[in-house]
């Protein structure tokens, strides 16, 4: 059979790692989307899918961290790729139509007028002042004349500070007096408040854009030193970056490889979900994962750096279970130890067993439990829902007929099946991405994370470029599909610990004030 793919196209697909087959496969899903997820019921605390901490719990997970921590490599990884764009989209939308001083911009553009009447409050005010005046431009006479654009342009174009092409880690958040922090400088004070080793080193991972890399190397310099003093602490700082092979080729509406101007085929990042391939090759023996924009000011965090040691002695306390359980199986389990240990499959894991499991000979159920036990292993906070949108956990049914814990996406529920809207109007929690992850087995040996991802859990998405309509596939989510195979437990957190920034108006609210 013919090739649709050039010769050229070939070569191209080689430089990014990939090959021909796999780019095939990539079509194939195009044609043939992706099931939807089955849910079998939201995950509450009411029934024991989301678990919640009392006072005297977190007290002893958090004195358990600090206890079962000791010796063990511990790092920090942040997804930080991506450009600021859509923080300023109300902004760039307002320049682009925006004619003069007798523009309604209180009807039009409610948002812009927030910005501008609160443009002082920003951290990054000052630089734009400064900017403006290195320009030698005014910015007390372009407000006062109304010419907003020209300010917002200072603030977003490259040729001056342009934040609207920079990456969200490196612009000004928080306010601190005469000083600004950008979310990468409140991850390493977290880190240093929860991620320290004994050794007083606080290892941090950022995944970051080949484009924005440098610059984030440039900022560590600046400001490693002053932190380092400030924490009596060492920080270990690397980055990486999306792997190309796990690029996805666009397509047409029609299925058919879409093509730029010099005839190229069109590759885009497989989304977030390719990020399994950066944990992968982490080595530590616990794992905070959190994104880069869910920071807040100092006087916010304690609340924060209190959840996430109790999750991680919750975890470090499940794990030592869990490898209990493995090395009992090894030496030959007793009766009365493999029914222990499926009650916990079922009241732990909340994992469900098959029907007649207690009958089966005793070496199947040690062969079936011992799968079960050894999975790379992974604690999600979960915030009360308050109407923002994101994925939630759910008990779901996969293809194999598996029921589990999961993270989905509203994306990847049937909103026309009533049954199945009736499950996620039900949903009490929603995923702020605050995960702590266990890799290791209980040999010391790393898992490959790639064998545990559910490759039918992807997303495909219409976008539009000029008069053409483009689709894009995105790979199983980090936190979705890509971890579908781990085992998981599900904790409430307080909403205190989720306040991400998606617009620049975010900045506003009294989370990321000073105090």
């Amino acid at each position: 059979m013919s090739s649709r793919f050039t010769e050229n196209d070939l070569r191209q697909m080689s430089s990014l790692g990939l090959s021909e087959e796999a780019v095939e496969k990539q079509i194939a899903n195009f044609r043939q989307g992706f099931p939807k997820i089955e849910l079998l019921d939201a995950a509450t605390v009411d029934n024991g899918g989301v678990l919640r901490l009392d006072d005297s719990q977190i007290d002893r997970y958090t004195t358990a961290y600090k206890q079962a921590s000791k010796g063990r490599k511990i790092l920090k990884f942040v997804p930080a790729s991506g450009a600021a764009t859509r923080m300023f989209k109300d902004l760039y939308a307002f320049t682009a139509t925006y004619f003069g001083v007798d523009y309604k911009i209180e009807k039009e553009h409610p948002a812009v007028k927030e910005f501008l009447q609160h443009i002082r409050t920003f951290a990054f005010f000052d630089d734009l002042q400064a900017t403006m005046e290195h320009a030698h431009a005014d910015f007390g006479d372009y407000m006062d004349r109304g010419d907003f654009a020209t300010v917002i342009n200072f603030l977003l174009q490259d040729r001056y500070m342009g934040y609207g092409g920079l990456p969200k880690g490196l612009l000004k958040f928080h306010r601190y007096g005469h000083t600004q922090r950008t979310p990468l400088e409140e991850h390493m004070v977290e880190g240093a408040e929860y991620a320290r080793m004994d050794d007083g080193t606080v290892n941090l991972h950022f995944t970051v854009s080949p484009e924005h890399r440098a610059l984030f190397r440039r900022k560590v310099a600046e400001v490693k030193r002053f932190y380092e003093n400030a924490f009596g602490v060492k920080f270990h700082i690397t980055f990486s970056e999306q792997k190309h092979y796990t690029d996805i080729i666009a397509v047409d509406e029609q299925n058919n490889p879409v093509r730029d101007d010099e005839g190229r085929l069109v590759f885009r990042p497989g989304g977030h979900g390719a990020l399994i391939e950066n944990l992968n090759e982490q080595r530590a023996d616990l794992i905070f994962i959190k994104n880069i924009d869910n920071v807040v000011p100092d006087w916010m965090k304690h609340t924060t750096i209190v959840y996430k040691k109790a999750l991680a002695g919750l975890l470090l306390a499940t794990q030592e279970q869990l490898f209990k359980y493995l090395r009992q199986l090894d030496a030959g389990a007793t009766p009365a130890q493999m029914k222990a240990m499926a009650r916990f499959v079922e009241e732990t894991l909340r994992l469900e067993l098959p029907d007649g499991f207690a009958k089966l000979p005793a070496k199947e159920q040690a062969t079936r439990l011992h799968a079960i036990f050894h999975r790379p292993l992974r604690v999600c906070g979960m915030v009360r829902n308050q109407g923002e949108p994101g994925g939630g956990p759910f008990f779901v049914r996969d293809s194999q007929g598996v029921k589990s814990l999961q993270i989905v996406e509203t994306a990847q529920i049937n909103r026309n099946d009533p049954q199945q809207e009736a499950i996620l109007a039900g949903s009490t929690h929603f995923n702020p991405v605050d995960l702590v992850c266990a890799t290791k087995d209980y040999r010391g040996r790393y898992f490959d994370l790639r064998k545990y991802v559910d490759p039918a859990t992807g997303f495909i998405s219409k976008k539009s470029k000029g008069a053409t309509i483009l689709k894009s596939q995105e790979l199983p989510g980090l936190w979705n599909g890509a971890m579908a195979r781990w085992n998981t437990l599900f904790v409430e957190v307080p909403l205190a610990t989720f306040n991400p920034v998606k617009t620049v108006n975010d900045l506003l609210r009294k989370e990321h004030l000073e105090a």
